[in-house]
């Protein structure tokens, strides 16, 4: 009991902090490759060390009997815990560095709050590597212990969302050249989480290349993180953004990518997906609205029994069955509405995000929201104006066969990482905005029988250049749109 209360006390204290310590082998085999030629020509700072690990495995390289020199000049740490300190010291002894330099160097100060100015005197270019504390805003806002944060996001930095956001901001604004920060894969990928972060500082920095690790390789926190190499811009510019990316997924598996962050599209990875909903957003779309809630239910009551699923309720794996008397009107909308949407992968490849029709995947005729609505619940889609069964069908068809293209061609990179997990492939989210624009684009309502065919056939022969060109043609043909 007391080890489980102990280890109860660290957890809560590492996530105070927004601490995760960094393994050794991730500087060896991933940072050291790419500064091992500059050594000399730096100060090497971390002002985020915890034990100095992506920092003093340097001198493995510099001979013992330059050590004390090399460590003088060109490496600082600090920390601001006093025993992440201590720690840091014993093991800058452990590499022969004297105690008293030592501790001239590994310093206890909080430099998220304000930049070591002193350090803009060293001797050479300041390169700053780094694994920054990461806590999101919304945990910081909930919890009594880590509230004291809350300053650091007024003032200049409102709007940002993570303690990361406020360490690399703050090395921008004191002209630091050269970063590699280890932060939260959201940075890439985010959406509300970094739009404004990422607009304001690639304004100023390029991305020389990224390692973005869908592995579990902290200990204590299973968020995605990415390994970024920054360069500062000689001027400030708004520009796309190109770099290799290279991906290590489950099993040690590769993905190689060239990346363009567009600033149209918030400098978010993978807007190629973006790209597509805007470009072929059809001028008559259907519209859609989400949720059979109890307050429809409430005012629509009457003796026509319809049997759904109720959302708020969960047990034993599966949601709980119920049956609803309603009115003929609410009756006709509900079985008129054969399609939900899945909006979080399960984890194997038979429920990944898309839409399903209610009977096949549930065996009821609705969805019903008994509660509070949560996007992360399957959901009722009910469509406006009303189409048949047909087209329905053949929306879903559509709409999973598109999702599916660019989930293969872009890695899944337009969706939301869920969390990390051991499931077969990295769990993703699709948000309630992405549903509603992928169905926009398909111009069913201006569409023939003979259109329905065409496209019900490019669907099944996963023929996705003849879709292409199938919308192509939606969107050239004016005519159809009076």
């Amino acid at each position: 009991m007391g080890n489980q209360t102990q280890k109860m006390e660290n957890t809560k204290h590492r996530r105070s902090l927004g601490v995760h310590l960094t393994s050794r082998d991730i500087f060896v085999k991933y940072i050291f490759p790419e500064i091992k030629s500059r050594l000399w020509k730096h100060s090497w700072i971390d002002l985020y060390a915890g034990e100095g690990n992506l920092i003093l495995p340097i001198l493995n390289s510099i001979p013992i009997e330059k050590r004390t020199q090399f460590f003088t000049e060109h490496i600082f740490l600090f920390d601001i815990q006093p025993e992440m300190v201590k720690k840091c010291i014993r093991n800058a002894e452990k590499y022969k560095i004297p105690s008293k330099l030592a501790k001239l160097n590994i310093q206890l100060r909080n430099n998220l709050e304000n930049f070591p100015e002193f350090m803009k005197r060293a001797h050479f270019p300041l390169f700053h590597i780094t694994n920054p504390p990461y806590l999101y805003l919304g945990y910081i806002r909930k919890h009594r212990e880590t509230q004291k944060y809350l300053e650091l996001f007024k003032g200049k930095n409102e709007g940002y969302q993570d303690l990361y956001q406020i360490a690399m901001i703050n090395d921008l604004r004191n002209k630091i050249e050269n970063l590699i920060y280890i932060i939260p894969s959201n940075f890439l990928f985010g959406a509300s989480v970094s739009n404004k972060f990422r607009k304001d500082f690639l304004e100023y920095y390029k991305i020389k290349k990224m390692i973005i690790f869908e592995t579990k390789i902290f200990e204590f926190t299973g968020t995605n993180i990415c390994i970024s190499f920054f360069k500062r811009k000689a001027e400030p510019k708004v520009e796309s953004i190109e770099f290799d990316g290279i991906k290590i997924k489950k099993k040690n598996t590769i993905f190689e990518k060239r990346y363009i962050l567009k600033p149209e599209f918030k400098f978010r990875a993978g807007s190629e997906f973006d790209e597509f909903l805007k470009e072929y957003h059809t001028q008559i779309p259907l519209k859609v609205n989400f949720y059979l809630l109890n307050s429809d239910v409430i005012e629509n009551k009457g003796n026509n029994e319809i049997i759904v699923i109720d959302a708020n309720n969960y047990q034993n794996n599966e949601y709980k069955k119920k049956i609803l008397h309603i009115n003929d009107f609410l009756k006709h909308k509900v079985e008129s509405n054969i399609l939900c949407v899945r909006t979080v992968d399960t984890g194997s490849y038979i429920g990944r995000v898309g839409l399903g029709i209610l009977s096949e995947d549930f065996g009821v005729d609705g969805i019903y929201v008994s509660g509070n609505t949560y996007r992360t619940h399957p959901i009722q889609l009910f469509l406006e104006p009303t189409i048949n069964i047909e087209d329905q069908i053949l929306l879903k068809n559509y709409f999973n066969f598109i999702l599916e293209i660019f989930r293969k061609k872009l890695d899944s990179e337009f969706l939301t990482t869920y969390k990390y997990s051991d499931a077969e492939y990295t769990r993703k989210y699709l948000g309630l905005t992405q549903v509603r624009s992928l169905i926009e684009t398909l111009p069913i309502i201006s569409m023939n029988s003979n259109d329905k065919l065409i496209l019900k056939e490019l669907i099944s022969s996963k023929d996705f250049n003849g879709v292409i060109l199938f919308l192509n043609k939606f969107k050239k043909s004016k005519d159809r749109y009076i």
